[in-house]
């Protein structure tokens, strides 16, 4: 059989799928299982043996395959499966068009004509009921037979990714056994999932002096300005960035990989930590934590408690960001220097809301 899976298209989210990806390559050890994703997904599952082969394409002919060209790909391997981990109208058009024999995914988005096995997402009142995506995607598993998977997440690394960490470490003049906290600040999904740098900036500062701890700023291709600016204007020699090497999820893998702890927005290198078994510290603002609980109990999940939150905006409508700013430096680092002192384990798996 040949069995193929549209990945979803974030960063967070494929690594949210893969214990889904594992319980399907534990149900069809023998079969051939082909990964269909977008090109920046594809260093997620490195090192990882959930695909036989990757199918890399973007809507851009530029790219590995266009949809034209993934489209006559499917026909020409004879898809015998086809499941849908996106919940795009598109992706389902793509399946049906490549003639998968059986194509199995969420009824989204008006899409049901496209497959032969709809399953319906949590509603309420014709809503979408919020809901941990590591289970959204576990239950298309099931849909094929799979037995019941732990939802733990699953990550690795290459040698590549390793050598220049030590690279990275050596730079920054972290000696061997040193406290490592990284520190993630991004928000591809949009500005309102973003701490304000001079608050992250102030939490380094703190967690360098009074924990004796480094602070690595992890960084994508968008953010090398605003990272490079950071630990300049924090001038502090435990202090540093990402932001002089190329960016990669593979180098961003391997530095939370052998941290001591992971301070992150809620954005797609925060699932890293509990992939790697690295304590989290998760700072939610407009986001509802359930979409991504990944049932880690080893993460710390903070948010603010307003009447506006959370929204699920990109960018705050009210204009005040306060679900962010509100957020506390010494709240955050509170929670740091408890993560930091505590048996693994222990204060961790539970979300502390703030009212105002």
């Amino acid at each position: 059989m040949t069995l193929a899976v549209f990945v979803p298209n974030w960063v967070g989210d494929a690594v949210m799928a893969t214990p889904a990806l594992r319980a399907i390559r534990r149900k069809f050890p023998q079969d051939h299982i082909v990964g269909i994703l977008r090109p920046n997904i594809a260093p997620v599952f490195t090192g990882l043996r959930y695909f036989d082969e990757l199918w890399q394409y973007n809507n851009a002919a530029s790219e590995v395959l266009a949809p034209t060209g993934l489209i006559r790909k499917m026909r020409m391997a004879g898809i015998d499966t086809c499941l849908l981990f996106t919940n795009s109208f598109g992706t389902a058009l793509l399946s049906w068009l490549g003639r998968a024999r059986r194509r199995i995914g969420y009824a989204r988005d008006g899409r049901s004509f496209f497959l032969t096995m709809s399953l319906q997402p949590p509603r309420s009142d014709g809503k979408l009921i919020p809901f941990p995506m590591v289970d959204y995607y576990l239950k298309l598993a099931y849909a094929l037979g799979c037995p019941v998977e732990l939802p733990a997440l699953e990550l690795q690394t290459e040698s590549i990714d390793e050598q220049l960490s030590d690279r990275v470490w050596h730079d920054a003049g972290i000696p061997p056994g040193a406290t490592v906290v990284t520190c993630n600040s991004s928000g591809a999904y949009g500005v309102a999932k973003l701490w304000p740098d001079e608050y992250f900036r102030s939490l380094a500062h703190r967690v360098a002096d009074e924990c004796g701890a480094h602070v690595l700023f992890l960084c994508g291709p968008d953010e090398r300005t605003r990272m490079r600016n950071l630990v300049q204007s924090a001038a502090h020699p435990r202090i540093a960035s990402l932001a002089p090497y190329e960016p990669s999820i593979g180098l961003s893998k391997a530095c939370v990989r052998r941290s001591n702890l992971l301070v992150s927005t809620d954005s797609g290198p925060r699932h890293f930590g509990a992939a790697f078994s690295v304590p989290v510290i998760a700072l939610f603002g407009p986001t509802h934590m359930a979409w991504s609980d990944t049932h880690y109990e080893r993460e710390l999940r903070l948010q603010q408690e307003l009447d506006c939150c959370p929204c699920q905006e990109r960018v705050c409508p009210l204009k005040h960001h306060k679900c962010m700013r509100d957020l506390t430096v010494d709240t955050v680092f509170q929670a740091v220097r408890t993560m930091l002192t505590s048996n693994p384990g222990e204060a961790t798996g539970k979300t502390i809301g703030y009212s105002q």
